[in-house]
Parts: structure tokens; sequence; C-alpha cells
């Protein structure tokens, strides 16, 4: 019982972690996410996360959360789900609490809107990394190379709707079964 308790600790004060240094939202926190729970604690491997953090994006809710919710969950059932998502949330409450109390007494001024064009550009670098990351991560043939480009093109110049894009899991489904019906 008492191991059972430090380890819902722990997934708390992980995520509590991620959940603090995440800025941007649930795309710029791969990085971080990949960083704390694969190569520090080893809860998980890449290529896990890719497909946890996948699942996340498709559930309702925020992805952030979802995957805190699956990786709690893994590791310590019901607890660790309600912990680590505890854990994720809690600096965004403190965080924001604390922002509404004095962003309208400070917005106006000129170094908080430098300061916030700044970190507007330091997550569209993060996210760019967690791109290129997944994108390594996620296509590996000529196959999913091909569902790549046919969602990227589909959704970039038809503007089509990205929750139509899942559809390309079924796809990926099939092609990955036909590989290994082939062997």
């Amino acid at each position: 019982m008492k191991q059972k308790f430090i380890n819902l600790l722990k997934l708390y004060a992980a995520f509590f972690k991620i959940g603090l240094m995440t800025f941007g939202g649930g795309y710029a926190m791969l990085p971080f996410l990949q960083k704390e729970l694969v190569e520090r604690r080893g809860w998980t491997d890449e290529g896990e996360l890719l497909d946890i953090y996948a699942v996340g994006q498709c559930t309702p809710g925020v992805i952030a959360v979802n995957t805190a919710t699956f990786i709690g969950y893994k590791r310590e059932k019901v607890a660790g789900g309600i912990f680590a998502t505890l854990g994720m949330v809690t600096p965004s409450i403190i965080i924001i609490t604390l922002v509404a109390l004095i962003l309208n007494q400070v917005a106006a001024l000129p170094l908080v809107k430098h300061a916030f064009a700044g970190i507007q550009v330091a997550v569209v670098v993060l996210i760019v990394n967690a791109v290129i990351k997944l994108f390594k991560s996620a296509v590996t043939d000529i196959y999913t190379a091909a569902i790549f480009l046919l969602c990227g093109v589909c959704c970039y110049f038809f503007g089509v709707n990205p929750l139509f894009i899942i559809a390309a899991g079924a796809a990926g489904i099939l092609i990955r079964g036909r590989k290994a019906e082939d062997k």
C-alpha cells in the first residue's frame, strides 16, 4: 500500500513538472513528455508514447490531460490516471489564476507584449521539433509516407477538417495488416 502511494506521488510529480514546463499547448509538450517519460523515467517507449499521444488527440478533451490520464492508468490503473491528470492540470490552474489576477493590470506594458511575442516564437520552435520527432517515428516506409502526404495535402490545400483525417488510421491498419499477411 505504501509503495502504491509513492508510485502515485511520482506520477503526480512527473506530470506536475511537465505541466509546469509546458507552454503552448498539447503539441508543444511532446518534447517534454518524451524526455521525462521515455528518457528519464522509462515509463514508456517512443512508439507507445506516439500511440498514446495519437489516441489523446482523437478523444474528447485536452491532449495533455488525455495523455497524462492514459500514462497514469497504464502505471497505476484508475488511481494512477487520477493522480497523473491532477499533476498535469495543477500548474495550469495555479498559473491561470495568478495571470488572471494581474494580466489586466500589465497587459498594455511594452515589456509584457514583447515577452508574449517571444514566447510565441519559442512555442513554434517546440512544435516544429515535435513534428520532426513524430515524423521520424511515424513515417517509416513508402506506405506511411503516402498516407502522410495525402493527409497533408487534404488539410493544407483543400481545408479538410483534421477529424476526417483520422480515417488515415484505418488505412494504416489495412496496410499494416496486408504487409503482415504478405510475410
